[in-house]
């Protein structure tokens, strides 16, 4: 983990001359700015994968940029060096220094980590970055990793994604039982509840599942990603709105060791760009999407429906328990469930007088 060189004898003796010369104390760290660090990235997605994959290789580009080469990161897409659900574990171990997925793939190791990317009928993108920096979710976020040698930044938002594409309509709740269907996090959970079969699968195995029945539906992200899957060739009806995930936020993760090694000023080139990489996701997705989209209106084997009143009622109904018996469950969740809660509860008064009531009026 802590392979690096120096970038050459000669600036490793200008530092050192410099602190001669200035007669101050050198810092044992001093000297360090002049270090590089080679580090290895694994991800939770499929090699060259627009948006999430894209992010990854934006992250690292940009670091490398911003520290004139000092540090340099390799990634290693899902499947490459690790499966995509055992980037938490990689790099809690140190067998890789950082990882990039999404921290409700966590669960059933770690529950409460699915606050830290998407809550059925939760906070949108602005609301949860705004709790995450501002609400101190981040620093909840980076407690709960604590003991896992890990800390968390987040690093990329899809903003709110689709329902899901569907090999048989959903007319009523009841169309949702025995349906088997590609869905993490507490999604799957209330899936279940409500008499479906939750599945798990990584985003390289869902094309094939689903033109070969394997399952009846999967959300995946949105039109953007969804088209490049080719989901829309394997399922008739595509259902909105994305209940399940309104704003699922993605994660770097370093080994707590790797971070340290780091000066201060390649902590904060990092720190800096992660928080940048999500803008730069965001705006990606909303342009994406919005291209996307059109192609699969002007598709005639593609039904873009919105789901019944009664299901989506029904779904959040079901949300609220489940989400309610995970808080009680557990301290730790229920003290990052005690903060989710409350910032939810009074950004959703701004937002209805603000972005809500600004879309309804153009739209009108």
């Amino acid at each position: 983990m802590k392979r690096r060189h120096l970038l050459g004898g000669l600036a490793a003796a200008a530092a050192v001359s410099a602190c001669a010369r200035t007669e101050t104390d050198c810092e044992p760290g001093a000297a360090a700015a002049g270090e590089s660090f080679d580090w290895s990235l694994v991800t939770s997605w499929p090699p060259g994968f627009p948006g999430l994959g894209a992010g990854v290789d934006n992250l690292v580009k940009r670091v490398r940029a911003a520290s004139d080469g000092r540090l340099n990161i390799k990634v290693f897409a899902a499947g490459e060096l690790v499966p995509a659900f055992e980037v938490f574990d990689s790099v809690s171990r140190g067998t890789v220094e950082m990882g990039h997925g999404a921290a409700y793939y966590h669960r059933g190791k770690l529950d409460a980590a699915q606050f830290f990317t998407a809550i059925p009928f939760g906070m949108n993108l602005n609301e949860l970055n705004a709790w995450l920096y501002y609400g101190g979710g981040l620093d909840l976020w980076r407690e709960l990793y604590e003991p896992f040698n890990l800390v968390p930044f987040p690093t990329g938002n899809t903003g709110v994604q689709m329902g899901g594409w569907f090999n048989r309509e959903i007319n009523s709740v009841d169309d949702l039982k025995g349906l088997k269907m590609r869905i993490p996090g507490l999604g799957g959970e209330v899936l279940r509840r409500a008499g479906g079969t939750p599945v798990n699968l990584p985003g390289s195995e869902i094309f094939t599942s689903l033109s070969t029945g394997a399952i009846d539906a999967t959300e995946w992200v949105g039109p953007y990603n969804d088209v490049s899957f080719g989901l829309h060739k394997a399922a008739r009806y595509y259902y909105y709105p994305g209940w399940q995930e309104p704003a699922p936020a993605l994660e770097t993760i370093i080994h707590k060791e790797a971070w340290d090694s780091l000066p201060a000023d390649l902590q904060a080139i990092v720190e800096t760009t992660c928080q940048a990489i999500t803008t730069d996701m965001v705006a990606e997705y909303t342009y994406g999407n919005t291209m996307s989209l059109q192609q699969l209106k002007n598709d005639p084997n593609v039904e873009i429906r919105r789901f019944p009143d009664d299901v989506l009622s029904r779904l959040k109904e079901i949300s609220e328990e489940v989400v309610t018996e995970l808080a009680d469950s557990d301290p730790k969740v229920k003290k990052i469930y005690d903060s989710f809660s409350a910032f939810k509860a009074i950004a959703e008064e701004n937002q209805r007088i603000s972005e809500k009531a600004f879309l309804d009026t153009r739209s009108s």
